[in-house]
Parts: C-alpha cells; sequence; structure tokens
C-alpha cells in the first residue's frame, strides 16, 4: 500500500513524482531547499528570501498576501504550499480551480516542525533529508527543554501603528514558551485578528507585563524604537528581539531556538 501524507486540513497527498513547486510561505521555500527540493521549485514570494543564493533564480509570484495568480497559472506548478496564517483564504481558493495540489501548512508550536519536515520529506521524495532535520531541531528542543527557565510575561509587539501583539495559540507563542516567556493574550480565533490583536492601550498593556518585546518583523522595529518605549515605560525593561527567531518554522527553527535561548541566557545575566 502506498503512504500517504496529511496536512493540516486533513488532506492527504500521495507521493509525487517530478514535482513542480510553488512556495508561498518564505520559511516553506527555505525548508524545501534545506530538503535537497531546490530544483523543483519553480515559484516563490519576494518575502522568500532565505537562502539568498538559492532562492536568486526562482520566479517571484507576488507576495504573501498580494499573489499573482497569473505568474502562479503560467508556471503550471504541480503543488502550491500555502499557510493558514500568511497566505489568504480567497487567494487559495482560487488557487485550487487549477493547482492539482494545494498543500495547506499550519504549525504552532516548535515541536510541530517535526512534523511539517516529514510531510514536506515525504511527498516529496526526501524522507532521508526529513529525517535529519528532525534530529537537529529534537537536540535542540531537548537541550532547551532540559534548562529551567524563569517564567516572565511579555508583550510581543509585532506592529506599530496601530500597536498588534500575538495570541497565545500562535507559533510565536509557542517559540517564547519554549523560553519561559508567557503572552498575555488567550486564544483568538481564526486566523486574523484574533490571533494577531490590536493592543488599544499600549501603557496599561505593558504595566500589567514583566518585558515588553520588539520584533524586528513584521513591522521593522529598531533600537530608536526599544530607547522611546524605554523612556515611556520608565523602569520596564523593553528589548528588541529577532523576529526570525520566533516566527520562521521550518529549517530555520533549528538555528532560531538556539539562537533565541542565547538571548534570554544574555538577559537573564543582566
Amino acid at each position: 500500500m502506498q503512504e500517504v501524507f496529511t496536512d493540516a486540513l486533513g488532506q492527504r497527498f500521495a507521493p509525487a513524482g517530478r514535482a513542480r513547486i510553488v512556495s508561498l510561505v518564505p520559511s516553506i521555500t527555505e525548508t524545501l531547499i534545506a530538503l535537497g527540493l531546490r530544483e523543483r521549485l519553480v515559484g516563490r514570494t519576494g518575502f522568500c528570501i532565505h537562502p539568498r543564493d538559492a532562492v536568486r533564480d526562482i520566479a517571484k509570484v507576488g507576495g504573501t498576501k498580494d499573489v499573482k495568480l497569473d505568474r502562479v497559472r503560467a508556471l503550471q506548478p504541480t503543488h502550491v504550499i500555502v499557510n493558514v496564517d500568511e497566505n489568504e483564504a480567497p487567494a487559495v481558493d482560487a488557487l485550487r480551480e487549477f493547482v492539482p495540489q494545494v498543500v495547506v501548512t499550519h504549525p504552532n508550536a516548535p515541536a510541530d516542525n517535526l512534523a511539517l519536515y516529514r510531510l514536506l520529506g515525504g511527498i516529496f521524495g526526501r524522507t532521508a533529508a526529513a529525517e535529519v532535520l528532525c534530529a537537529r531541531l529534537q537536540a535542540q528542543l531537548d537541550a532547551i527543554g532540559r534548562l529551567d527557565w524563569p517564567r516572565e510575561t511579555v508583550l510581543y509587539l509585532i506592529w506599530k501603528d496601530p500597536w498588534m501583539t500575538v495570541a497565545s495559540d500562535t507559533y510565536i507563542a509557542g517559540t517564547l514558551a519554549a523560553v519561559g516567556w508567557r503572552v498575555p493574550h488567550g486564544a483568538g480565533g481564526p486566523a486574523g485578528a484574533a490571533r494577531y490583536p490590536q493592543v488599544p492601550d499600549l501603557d496599561q498593556q505593558a504595566a500589567r507585563v514583566d518585558r515588553v518585546l520588539l520584533s524586528t518583523e513584521p513591522f521593522s522595529f529598531r533600537d530608536r524604537h526599544v530607547q522611546e518605549l524605554r523612556q515611556r515605560f520608565a523602569g520596564k525593561p523593553v528589548d528588541l528581539v529577532d523576529g526570525e527567531w520566533t516566527s520562521w518554522y521550518g529549517a530555520r527553527a533549528i538555528d532560531g531556538l538556539d539562537r533565541l535561548a542565547q538571548f534570554r541566557r544574555g538577559l537573564l545575566r543582566h
């Protein structure tokens, strides 16, 4: 019996032959390349920037939120890979009309990457490479899990004007939790505003947490924003964190978890 692989929506996929893949998710594009599938990738978004040299010659099909359907159609993909949080449902529905296989991903915690590696590796004939990534990630998860992280509640800001944060059932929150950081917002509903809520009263919310973290993406927070909020919230720790450590799943999560753990340990020493 032929093995089948199940995506985040419960859709079942048989192993592909000579696949032509369009990835609409930056983390997935990098992961496919890490699995040895560069030559199968025929399209990507403009935000798919890693690894830089490998993606340079892959055709762009717009952004994660503004997919150019005509460009995707022209590439004649056998598979398009999307993500619940990053891609708009109407665009995904439109893709289903002419793409034979639309694979949906939705990791919500670092450990979910294990299933993600095996899904992609299984569909596209890279099971051995997927197990290598799994072993590397599991080693990181085990190492971080052995440490007794001091618990802190953090306000993790991803946008300005309006201020926005993350709910507890997002991948970012799951990554923060791995190093002892808890976000105060409860689980949201479907992907969208409920999972990435606005913060109507920033000062009030900041007063309720132990630390404020500014992410370098999707809003490009920088040191000047840190200084501004440190003055605004006198005595409250405010720090800049690389968004790739917390929000990029797939292959980058392996190094990202290690870097995030180092960052947290550095803050604890001060």
